[in-house]
């Protein structure tokens, strides 16, 4: 009996060991992480939260994570370094990582004025070059001649093919009257090294004027160079006024916008529709959002809207939702075809993450991104200066002057 006691005690006591070595394993405590490493985490968790694409480019995300943790972050520049390569892994051009400075800058494009040379550029998603999405009205690389879709090959003498956007902004910015050269490289022409002076660069996104046609109609032309924090407003001010001029007709120009802030174009495409859906954003699950217009218009006068290869990302959103409500009739050339949303997170050190998480459609259910809104009258335009903007020389506002002319007819406005 005493030896069957013994041995149950054994078995018994070999168990608790065996649970209690068990437990011990379980609630050891996990290896804390460096700071960097905790940035590091942060990112990740916030792409697998909320980026677009669920496969994250066809890959194990959650191994990227692993593999970049293994190795040893020595500092912060390791650990934005590490970053880079992650998101790089992604494929995405406009999702990205921003140091606190690029981070502050970014801030700034979107509410006040910069100093540089007044270029908005883009990563061409099909061969990684630097390309030019439009020069802002009036800049130093406006005056210079600089054009939608030139491709930037170097930057003070430096090649652009394996820097960021936010390396490329970075270098061609600096303090007004330094100077910076480009080398641009454009289809059918020989590379062109340019040397452009910096200067600060005034973010007013609204120009606007009364004309009279030939045949005495008074024409409200509204230039809108990029959408802003102030956009909405300024332009609702502009329109206004010049409905108090009289204006029974308009010329809405977004040739060279390349976009902003996609609630600056939500508000703005209110101002001319009473109701109607406004854009459809599509996220990784399929979940279709919708903004819509509330009314009322400020004007249900006829509209013609000027595009080109330059007009981009919020301005596709305004061309296409008034398009496809027939609010408005596009004329120029296919625009640039950026439908993807990105919003902007700050990280815990003062740095900054842009992430692609949805994607949008028009009213019509129209995918811009690498298609672009086609207008609905097509007319190639040939290079000209700023002066010569809506005059004789501008051939396709002259088409949207003949094409408000056949629709004030019909309105009885003739």
């Amino acid at each position: 009996m005493g030896f069957m006691n013994k041995q149950v005690f054994r078995v018994g006591f070999s168990l608790l060991m065996a649970v209690c070595l068990a437990l011990g394993t379980l609630t050891q405590p996990a290896v804390a992480l460096t700071g960097e490493q905790k940035l590091v985490s942060e990112v990740w968790r916030i792409v697998n939260r909320t980026y677009l694409d669920e496969t994250f480019n066809h890959q194990n995300w959650a191994a990227v994570r692993q593999k970049v943790l293994e190795k040893p972050l020595a500092d912060s520049n390791a650990s934005y370094e590490a970053i880079g390569k992650m998101l790089k892994s992604l494929d995405d051009p406009f999702t990205r990582f921003l140091d606190p400075e690029q981070y502050r800058s970014l801030q700034v494009n979107t509410s006040g004025e910069l100093t540089g040379v007044g270029l908005q550029i883009a990563l061409n998603s099909e061969n990684g070059k630097l390309e030019v999405v439009a020069p802002i009205a009036g800049s130093p690389a406006d005056k210079a001649g600089i054009r939608p879709r030139d491709r930037i090959v170097k930057i003070e003498g430096v090649s652009t093919e394996n820097l960021t956007l936010d390396e490329a902004a970075t270098r061609m910015r600096g303090p007004s009257g330094s100077l910076v050269t480009l080398v641009i490289e454009r289809d059918g022409e020989a590379e062109t090294e340019i040397r452009l002076t910096r200067d600060r660069i005034a973010l007013n996104p609204v120009v606007s004027d009364l004309r009279v046609s030939a045949e005495g109609t008074p024409i409200g032309y509204l230039r809108l160079t990029q959408f802003n924090a102030n956009a909405s407003t300024e332009l609702a001010h502009a329109i206004s006024s010049l409905e108090k001029k009289g204006a029974a007709a308009y010329i809405l120009d977004l040739r060279n916008n390349p976009g902003g802030l996609l609630q600056s174009g939500i508000e703005i495409a209110r101002l001319w529709l009473d109701s109607g859906t406004i854009v459809y954003t599509v996220n990784r699950q399929g979940i279709q959002g919708s903004f819509e217009a509330f009314g009322p218009a400020l004007t249900n006068d006829p509209l013609v809207i000027l595009v080109n290869q330059g007009t981009a990302s919020a301005s596709e959103i305004l061309a296409g939702a008034l398009q496809d409500n027939g609010r408005a009739q596009l004329v120029g050339e296919t625009t640039f075809g950026k439908g993807l949303i990105q919003s902007l997170f700050e990280l815990s050190d003062g740095s900054g993450l842009a992430v692609t998480i949805a994607k949008y459609e028009t009213p019509e259910h129209r995918d811009i991104n690498k298609l672009g809104i086609k207008p609905d009258k097509v007319i190639s335009q040939p290079a000209i200066n700023r002066e010569e903007i809506g005059t004789e020389a501008d051939l396709q506002y002259q088409a949207a002057v003949e094409l408000l002319k056949k629709n004030s007819v019909v309105a009885g406005k003739a």
